[in-house]
């Protein structure tokens, strides 16, 4: 028998966004708004894609799941596309890279039998390596462009006196891929010991032996610890050589880096 959540428990639920609302109205935060349009949304999304879902669940494979992984691609691009939009081709470069990353995780899925091609199965597990992945070029694209902007002297030093735009972003490109990957790093470090990982809580509530549920939280633990890993890397690689111009000169400016693009 499946565990149930009852309507009327989940009303229930009102008192964890009372306490911060509470929390944020004592203080004066100024987050009330954002706390119950969160709330509100994130709750109508939920539910929305959950209906969405049964309905796809249905769908022949070929149809469901293509359609499915392509949407939260695309959606993907455009939230990770904030953080660097004045970027030329941010977007194509984000898509291109979160399409790739995600075909390469699912092959090897498949090719060695750890899931099956089911809608079931693929659309959940995907989403969470498409989601990591998005975070992770997100944070990449916003911390490089810091550190291009705190390094501007050293930079400007460094290329007059010959240095390539490749040798001197190197200490840029490193920072920011050491600052993308810790995190992760250290969350597989800690996996199962200071907390339970979604994954494996949902599948122990599912009835699932422990035992297996943590054998499918490895695979989804490590298949997001590559991705996520490939994507910082990716995007780094591929977007820092647009803050230098075709002469070799170091963009300054928003402005500067969007005039580029002509």
């Amino acid at each position: 028998m499946e565990p149930e959540i009852s309507n009327q428990s989940l009303f229930f639920l009102i008192i964890f966004v009372i306490v911060p609302l509470a929390l944020s109205y004592y203080y004066q935060l100024g987050v009330s708004k954002n706390v119950i349009w969160s709330t509100v949304r994130g709750t109508v999304q939920l539910f929305a894609i959950g209906y969405i879902l049964t309905f796809l669940f249905d769908l022949p494979a070929l149809y469901g799941i293509p359609f499915m992984l392509t949407v939260m691609i695309i959606i993907a691009t455009f939230h990770a596309r904030q953080k660097g939009k004045d970027l030329p081709y941010v977007g194509f470069i984000l898509f291109g890279g979160l399409l790739a990353i995600e075909v390469g995780v699912l092959s090897l899925w498949l090719l060695f039998d750890m899931i099956q091609f089911k809608p079931s199965e693929v659309i959940p597990m995907s989403g969470m390596v498409i989601g990591n992945s998005m975070t992770a070029m997100g944070l990449a694209l916003e911390r490089m462009k810091n550190e291009f902007k705190e390094n501007n002297g050293r930079l400007l030093a460094s290329l007059s006196l010959g240095a390539e735009p490749k040798q001197a972003s190197h200490l840029i490109v490193q920072n920011t891929l050491h600052a993308s990957l810790i995190p992760n790093v250290d969350r597989l470090k800690t996996i199962g010991l200071v907390q339970l990982p979604g994954m494996m809580t949902g599948l122990i509530l599912g009835g699932v032996s422990p035992v297996m549920a943590i054998k499918y939280q490895l695979v989804i633990s490590l298949s997001i610890f590559s991705s996520v890993s490939l994507s910082a890397m990716f995007i780094t690689l591929c977007m820092y050589r647009y803050f230098f111009n075709k002469n070799k000169q170091l963009l300054q400016t928003d402005e500067e880096i969007r005039s580029s693009r002509s």
